[in-house]
Parts: C-alpha cells; sequence; structure tokens
C-alpha cells in the first residue's frame, strides 16, 4: 500500500516537505484553546511538520505514526518537549486509551486513512467539546504558472499510464471541499473550513527533493523516476533560470464535538 512509501526515506521527507503557515497553527490553537493543561492526539503525524508547533504549547501529547524511520525522526524533533510522545501504529488498529483528548488533528494524511473508521474514531477519541481538526494541503494555479503547464509535458512523457493529459492546476476559488463524510457523523458539530494560500521558491534541487518525497513519484520504477526528475530539472535550470515558485493551499477544517 502506497501510505507505508513515505518510510523510505524519512530524513529526505523531513528536510524538504514544507511545515505549515503560522496563521494555520495559531487558528489551530485559538479553535482548540490548547494551553498547557490540554491533551492532544495527531493521526500520521510524518516527521513532526505541525506535531512540533503544537508541542510548544506544553499539553501532553500523542502522536500515532505507521513508519518506524518517520517515527525515529519526529521523536528527534520532539526531544525538547518530554511531554510528547510518538507511537508505531497503524490508528486504524490502536487501541484509544481511557482519558480523552482536547485536540485530535490529522494533516496532509487524512486521504490515507481507512474511511470506514477514520472519522468515527477520531471523533471517539475526543472529549465533549473537544476539536476535531483536519489539514488539508494541494497545489493550485499561481507561482510560476508557465512552469506548470510546461512540466506536464515531462509526466505525458514518463508516466502517461498516471497522467491526464491536458491537465491544469485548479484556480484556488474552483477547490471544492467535501466536508459531508464529517457532517454525517454522530457527535460532530457544525464544520469550518478556513483558507491559508502560500508561495515557496525551489531551487531545481530542491523541487527535485521534494518530488522524491511524494508517493506517486516513490512508486516509480528507477527509470522511469530518473527520466521524469532529469525532464523536470532540465525544464527548471534551462528555461526558468533554476527557479520556480510553487503555490500551496492549505485548507483547516474543524467541528466541536458534542
Amino acid at each position: 500500500m502506497l501510505r507505508g512509501i513515505f518510510d523510505g526515506d524519512a530524513e529526505l521527507y523531513d528536510r524538504v516537505r514544507p511545515r505549515y503557515p503560522s496563521g494555520l497553527i495559531e487558528a489551530l490553537v485559538q479553535q482548540a484553546q490548547l494551553s498547557p493543561r490540554s491533551r492532544v492526539l495527531e493521526v500520521a503525524p510524518g516527521t513532526g511538520q505541525l506535531t512540533v508547533p503544537l508541542a510548544r504549547i506544553g499539553g501532553v501529547l500523542t502522536a500515532v505514526e505507521l513508519g518506524p524511520a518517520l517515527a525515529a525522526v519526529a521523536r528527534r524533533n520532539l526531544a525538547p518537549y518530554p511531554r510528547a510522545h510518538v507511537e508505531v501504529a497503524e490508528f486504524e488498529a490502536w487501541t484509544l486509551p481511557p482519558e480523552p483528548y482536547d485536540l485530535v488533528v490529522c494533516a496532509t494524511a487524512f486521504h490515507w486513512l481507512d474511511p470506514a473508521v477514520r472519522v468515527p474514531k477520531m471523533r471517539a477519541a475526543l472529549r465533549s467539546g473537544g476539536t476535531f481538526a483536519v489539514v488539508t494541503t494541494e497545489h493550485v494555479a499561481g507561482g510560476s504558472s508557465d512552469f506548470w503547464v510546461e512540466v506536464q509535458g515531462c509526466y505525458e512523457r514518463w508516466d502517461p499510464d498516471a497522467t491526464e493529459p491536458g491537465l491544469r492546476l485548479p484556480e484556488e476559488s474552483t477547490v471544492r471541499t467535501d466536508v459531508g463524510e464529517i457532517e454525517r457523523t454522530d457527535g460532530l458539530g457544525p464544520v469550518t473550513v478556513r483558507r491559508f494560500a502560500r508561495d515557496i521558491t525551489y531551487t531545481a534541487d530542491q523541487y527535485i527533493d521534494v518530488l522524491r518525497t511524494y508517493s506517486g513519484h516513490r512508486a516509480l520504477d528507477h527509470d522511469t523516476r530518473a527520466g521524469l526528475l532529469g525532464c523536470v530539472r532540465e525544464l527548471i535550470d534551462g528555461t526558468y533560470g533554476g527557479i520556480i515558485v510553487k503555490r500551496y493551499l492549505h485548507e483547516l477544517i474543524t467541528a466541536s464535538a458534542r
């Protein structure tokens, strides 16, 4: 299953995966009313991109990570925070502790969880009045707009079976958030969605490293991946002066537990 593929290079994942905007973190902390007395559960933390800023609040934080290598790096990153700990487990099979949490959150990994289990189990981990939260991340139109059009040629050449010809990035205004799964879950209140867009500038080397952490790229055979990444690098260096800008859209989706 592809969701376990990220564990193959945890150090690279930790180094190049973007952290979350400070505004998103502040909104989450405020929504959940986090304090040093809070209990937080994070599902699928990776190497701690969201976990570390939440741990700085000082409460008890438990992170449940499927990949042992990712978990090891997360533990290292959380070393300054003695009340934060990481367990290696599949969340769907993990036994919830008897004491509920004030916040249960999953960031940029919710789509990897079993749809039959993820929302009900996250809700079951919450106290009444606690906060359910999901953070999503999408690549949207913007930044180096012409590059994102041209780079599709690399994908159509090297991975045509997995590439829709003429694919274009969605405009931020057209992105639709499906919250029906959350709204249909007993015990979760009205859903709130807040959006945080930002641009990140990459050199060719930096962007190639980011691509090397994506599941679809990691799943390619060696020759196909090398050809694809070489094509992307050549385009960045040869046409765009070695620099591109990528626009990310992060959504903070929250609901209260009744």
